[in-house]
């Protein structure tokens, strides 16, 4: 039996990862699935992680999508249901988190290719996702010990650890540090994006630019806008 933590580097999944080891939980290998659409910080939380479990002797592996990402989002062909295609999928998120599927597909292939123990970054006060139905090898250490999601961030900034990024911490700004182009990000986060992140706002214009599909839906007045550029505009208005 091997054991092994799934870890995408934010608040939870690296909290878990540091009290196995504090805790001195079986631990043979951490799993980073890197989709290369995330947050420098998180290749830099990686990175330092990286070396504090190799000095330990624990084995560190880095998953990817077999089609990049932008290749996926903007190129491959489609098939319609309707018997048409078009190309690419487009922003992941909402109804159609594709990435999100093939990231859970390729991360359960790996563990079950011999028999394994996965533990998994979900808090204990992640009611829904604790609800839902998982395979009997993935493991919930989060909830055995009761750490909730503020829990986490406090122990992992404790044990000096941050996402630090253009002059703020990522988790002072976001909600959740999923990839910068997640369609699932709300509108307060789109507005610290293009405010305290203008990097990544301009790689979601990037991104705009090359698919005719909102990145988001919001109703003003009853007048739909979600594009990125229809974002900055009312961003931009709210500055005045």
């Amino acid at each position: 039996m091997r054991y092994i933590a799934m870890c995408s580097n934010g608040k939870d999944s690296l909290a878990m990862v540091l009290l196995l080891i504090e805790k001195n939980a079986p631990l043979d290998e951490v799993v980073f699935y890197d989709t290369g659409m995330e947050f420098e910080a998180i290749y830099k939380n990686w990175h330092k992680l990286s070396k504090l479990l190799n000095n330990k002797i624990i084995k560190t592996t880095t998953l990817k999508p077999p089609i990049p990402f932008e290749e996926k989002a903007f190129n491959i062909v489609v098939n319609e249901r309707g018997g048409g295609t078009h190309h690419g999928y487009s922003w992941c998120g909402g109804r159609c988190r594709w990435g999100t599927t093939d990231k859970l597909r390729i991360m359960d292939k790996y563990c079950e290719s011999e028999p394994t123990t996965c533990y998994v970054g979900i808090a204990a006060d992640e009611t829904k996702r604790i609800a839902k139905e998982r395979k009997p090898y993935k493991k919930l250490p989060l909830v055995d010990w009761n750490m909730t999601e503020k829990d986490c961030l406090n122990y992992c900034r404790k044990s000096g650890w941050s996402w630090q990024e253009g002059g703020v911490d990522l988790y002072d700004v976001l909600d959740r540090v999923s990839c910068w182009c997640c369609r699932n990000k709300n509108k307060k986060e789109l507005r610290n994006i293009y405010k305290y992140l203008p990097k990544y706002w301009d790689k979601l214009k990037d991104f705009q630019t090359k698919t005719s599909i909102p990145m988001k839906k919001f109703y003003n007045n009853k007048v739909q806008y979600g594009s990125v550029f229809e974002l900055e505009k009312i961003f931009r208005n709210e500055e005045n």
